[in-house]
């Protein structure tokens, strides 16, 4: 059996990571013994140490990382991200399929994030079953749950080195990535590296102020001599 979940979805900064975890039908008891749940449910330590535990439960892993520039580029072409994330899925599930796949729907419909999943697919008989917060209930889900938030946050840990600054965990709701963000706008004037989601509305929206701000700053900056 094969479960698959992502994270970093809404992510501003870095990777989005989507994992899958196969592990045989026996097993499956001991993940629920081992406490896996939904990754967002458990601390950073508690996933790093429930990482090499599912390793060794786990026939398989499977991890993919699809960069902020990759998916700028899809959706650029009309690709949005419930496509990218389903042919990603699909890619996994012809690599590792056995037995029963379980998916996170990435939607409120699952049956038609599955018949999306089903186009890219190359195996159209795998039995897939897809469902809305199957990373809280099915414990072979809630592995690759965790293995993707590990995978990115050692992606994030990464970059953060890279750039020699800590920008915080690279998502809107996080002030210290909206100020990262906006010095980039200002450092590069705009033109932001490969590593930030330019397409997503949190960026767009930042580079639209501060565009703003500089033709405020250009139409009243300028101070004339007052004449009669």
């Amino acid at each position: 059996m094969t479960g698959i979940d992502e994270s970093g979805r809404g992510a501003l900064i870095g990777p989005m990571v989507i994992a899958g975890v196969t592990i045989p039908k026996a097993n499956e008891k001991k993940l629920k013994k081992l406490g896996v749940k939904d990754s967002k449910l458990l601390s950073p330590k508690r996933r790093e140490e429930l990482y090499g535990k599912i390793e060794k439960l786990s026939t398989n892993i499977s991890i993919m990382r699809v960069q902020p520039c990759k998916i700028d580029n899809y959706r650029a072409m009309g690709i949005n991200l419930d496509k990218i994330e389903a042919m990603r899925m699909a890619q996994i599930i012809d690599i590792t399929s056995n037995g029963s796949i379980y998916i996170d729907s990435l939607t409120n419909n699952p049956k038609k994030f599955k018949q999306l999943v089903v186009s890219f697919l190359q195996n159209k008989s795998a039995d897939l079953i897809c469902e809305n917060y199957m990373d809280e209930s099915v414990p072979v889900v809630s592995a690759a749950s965790i293995i993707a938030k590990v995978e990115r946050d050692r992606a994030i840990e990464e970059l953060k080195k890279e750039v020699g600054f800590d920008f915080g965990v690279g998502y809107s709701h996080d002030a210290r990535s909206i100020q990262f963000v906006e010095k980039l706008i200002k450092d590069t004037k705009g033109n932001l590296p490969e590593y930030i989601r330019k397409s997503w509305v949190t960026t767009e929206t930042l580079l639209e102020n501060s565009l703003q701000r500089k033709l405020k700053d250009f139409i009243f900056g300028k101070k004339e001599e007052c004449k009669e």
